[in-house]
């Protein structure tokens, strides 16, 4: 089987692609290397016959067109998308060129292609997409995956259309499609803009942890690995039409997971004086944050027999100790536009 993966540079990408060559599948990684990209994060399957890399954007067509034509893939796994949304805030066109346009360039591409293969049924255009197209939710309640949409941000809304566009190919053109949604990931290779990465390496450098207003909105945290692994399940068994949320089933404060954040720290290279918690600083809070996430998974566990393996707090003690042994890999990242930077404050 061959595998086509938009965004294969990216955080989970590029965890799809290491472990879908390490399970003998064959990918084709397309990635335009914006900002959030990083080749490193592959590097390990970079010499593998089984893994190509071709630099190519989504908002182009004819490089799209071309990718298919001389690689052939058997299905597709779109990730690539503009995914922060702080950034979405201060500057949302990026968002809708790249995640609505962007996504309808694939779905043209990929049906032109499946067409002029003859239609084969085992072909699958999986999109992948967020919980945070559903809005927001209150103190009870899950995510299913009939919930109706409510984004709430121009990021939510651009992975809102670019799923009304996957499932509208799906009913018009008949191109078998798969759709998930999940919620908030973390692990290695995570792009040092997002909250985990933050606390780690803002805490290393003895700098403010900023935690938005109170730090009481929840999510759901699902690590990275076990996301994947769902992935590559919904793709070779998820029925065509379909769309399977994947949770981690693991909610938790913000500020209950910077504290134990800072706890993991201070266990496994503490302060001369004091602890990492003393950094936390609560700052105002971003425009139309959403309250709380929380995902049921049970479609996927009980049609594919998909649970998550690892804990928040096992989760967390792996991401903390990669970060501590992979300082040459973050370094790297944070000179890059906007990294460091309290984004997203435009109302």
């Amino acid at each position: 089987m061959k595998i086509l993966v938009t965004g294969g540079a990216g955080f989970i990408g590029s965890a799809v692609i290491r472990l879908a060559v390490q399970r003998g599948l064959s990918v084709v990684n397309v990635d335009a290397l914006t900002y959030a990209a990083c080749l490193e994060n592959v590097a390990s399957v970079a010499d593998d016959p089984l893994y190509a890399f071709e630099k190519a954007d989504i908002r182009d067509r004819a490089a799209l067109q071309r990718v298919f034509a001389e690689h052939r893939p058997d299905a597709v796994m779109h990730l690539a998308a503009e995914s922060h949304v702080d950034r979405s805030i201060d500057g949302p066109s990026d968002f809708i060129d790249t995640n609505i346009g962007g996504t309808f360039n694939m779905l043209e591409a990929s049906r032109r292609y499946w067409e002029d293969m003859g239609r084969p049924e085992g072909f699958r255009f999986h999109h992948i997409s967020t919980d945070e197209v559903f809005g927001s939710l209150g103190k009870e309640g899950l995510f299913t995956e009939s919930t109706g949409y409510d984004p709430r941000s121009p990021y939510s809304a651009s992975k809102a259309a670019s799923d009304h566009l996957v499932r509208a190919w799906h009913e018009t053109y008949g191109l078998p499609v798969v759709v998930t949604n999940c919620s908030n990931n973390y692990g290695p290779y995570h792009f040092p803009e997002k909250l985990v990465p933050v606390v780690i390496l803002n805490a290393l450098a003895g700098k403010s942890i900023p935690v938005y207003g109170k730090g009481e909105n929840v999510r759901d945290w699902l690590y990275v690995e076990d996301h994947a692994d769902a992935l590559l399940l919904v793709l070779q068994k998820g029925t065509s039409g379909r769309s399977y949320n994947v949770g981690g089933e693991n909610e938790r404060r913000n500020i209950d997971l910077v504290r134990t954040i800072c706890e993991l720290l201070d266990r496994k290279r503490p302060k001369a004086e004091g602890t990492y918690a003393d950094q936390i600083t609560f700052v105002t809070d971003r425009p139309g944050h959403d309250m709380r996430y929380a995902i049921d998974p049970s479609r996927i566990s009980d049609e594919l027999g998909w649970r998550p393996s690892v804990s928040v707090e096992e989760g967390l003690e792996k991401t903390v100790q990669w970060y501590l042994d992979n300082e040459t890999w973050w370094r790297a990242l944070q000179s890059r536009k906007g990294v460091g930077e309290r984004l997203g404050t435009k109302s």
